[in-house]
């Protein structure tokens, strides 16, 4: 019985240690690494979405080919990389603002399909460490099995730091060259210009200053670290709308006609969105985010108190996703200014979903036990692992062909171990 046990304990460990290794060397990767350094492959929202794909599947099976999440956007990209929510923000927002339609899914497949993700998250504790900074130390900061101690540095924080937010010039300066190429300013517009610049950078700046320090272990803390980067968010918009206004009041109407054809010109290279904005907004996959009701009352058994609310959260989750469908866009913004203002005005309804959905989960997390809550806190990462281990059985199907029944179950059954 016991050297079950310490077996059991090995494997944990070693599983604990793989996934991190995993993680780790997807994150050091010229894929993600070197792609984070190159400024000009990060303007294009396919690039950002790759990387954040291969970040937020890497401890997985097929992760550095992207993986199939569950809670993967339409783009192909993910609302969350391990702790993060929102990696590339600040990109999607104003790549958005200021070059239209291209960059479409890049800001508006954020939507309901986050907040279920931070309520069943798809990482379990074993998944997250290899996005901390250090190894965890052998006691975790919440439930879950001890990682392994070890002192080597990670480095893929710095990968998250800039996925997260960076503020310097080169990287959060708006396209100022371009714009004076186009539009020849005159004095007055170009010291504008340099205040919408300016403006741009201090935006820059609340974002990453908005950063998770923590791995937000619990559905309460994951709400919070979202709510606290939507706040982040709106803040940077008000920021920025001033100046920007500002400015484009400022062109003629030939200077604004030049803005939309260089806006033209940065979409007609690349691959655009399929679709309608209101068809990309918020779009989920069939039957992602469904209530997990049968595997509450499997695995957590609440009482007729607790019940009474959970259906209460349940209420809130389906009424903050009727919000948020209804807060998508019937016309298209043709401006700048009107696209920022949109993209404001979508981070306000986003942010009271969230405080929505938040206030009920903090009603029914608190009713629940210690053991309640670790059984909750299950059931998103055991999602996850059923689709990863159907992956596993796919993948397999494609290379060899149909195996027997017996064959699938078997492996299936190793996989389990």
């Amino acid at each position: 019985m016991r050297n079950t046990s310490r077996t059991a304990t090995f494997n944990t460990k070693l599983n604990s240690t793989v996934k991190a290794n995993a993680v780790r060397e997807t994150l050091n990767s010229r894929s993600v690494a070197g792609a984070l350094h190159n400024r000009s492959a990060l303007r294009n929202p396919n690039t950002r979405a790759r990387i954040t794909a291969s970040a937020a599947t890497a401890g997985w099976h097929e992760g550095r080919d992207g993986g199939r999440g569950w809670w993967r956007h339409r783009n192909g990209g993910y609302g969350w990389v391990g702790p993060l929510y929102w990696p590339f923000a600040y990109d999607d927002m104003y790549d958005y603002a200021m070059w239209g339609d291209y960059y479409d899914d890049s800001f508006w497949g954020y939507g309901y399909d986050d907040i279920y993700a931070g309520l069943f998250a798809p990482y379990a504790y074993d998944d997250l460490i290899g996005y901390l900074p250090i190894y965890a130390s052998a006691n975790p900061p919440g439930p879950g099995p001890a990682a392994p101690a070890s002192g080597r540095p990670a480095a893929p924080i710095e990968q998250l730091a800039q996925m997260c937010g960076e503020d310097s010039h080169d990287i959060a300066g708006l396209p100022i060259d371009q714009f004076q190429q186009a539009i020849q300013p005159t004095d007055v517009q170009r010291a504008a210009l340099d205040d919408l610049a300016n403006a741009s950078l201090k935006a820059a700046q609340e974002i990453k200053a908005a950063c998770p320090t923590d791995i937000a272990l619990t559905a309460p803390s994951r709400l919070a670290a979202m709510q606290q980067r939507i706040e982040a968010m709106i803040a940077a918009v008000a920021t920025v709308q001033p100046p920007l206004e500002k400015f484009y009041d400022l062109l003629s109407d030939e200077q604004k006609a030049r803005l939309t054809a260089l806006a033209q010109r940065q979409s007609q290279t690349a691959e655009k969105p399929t679709g309608s904005l209101a068809q990309n907004c918020g779009a989920a996959q069939p039957g992602v985010t469904e209530w997990p009701t049968a595997e509450i009352e499997r695995t957590v058994h609440p009482t007729e108190t607790q019940r009474a609310s959970l259906v209460a959260l349940q209420n809130a989750s389906a009424k903050a996703a009727d919000m948020l469908k209804a807060s998508c866009p019937t016309d298209v913004p043709l401006t700048p200014p009107a696209r920022l203002a949109a993209v404001g005005k979508r981070l306000d309804t986003l942010l009271q979903a969230v405080k929505m959905v938040r206030s009920a989960l903090s009603d029914f997390y608190g009713m629940l036990s210690d053991e309640q809550k670790a059984r909750f806190e299950a059931i998103g990462p055991q999602r996850t692992s059923q689709l990863e281990s159907l992956d596993v059985v796919h993948t397999t199907v494609r290379r060899h062909g149909v195996d027997s029944v017996g064959q699938i179950i078997r492996r299936l059954m190793s996989i389990a171990r």
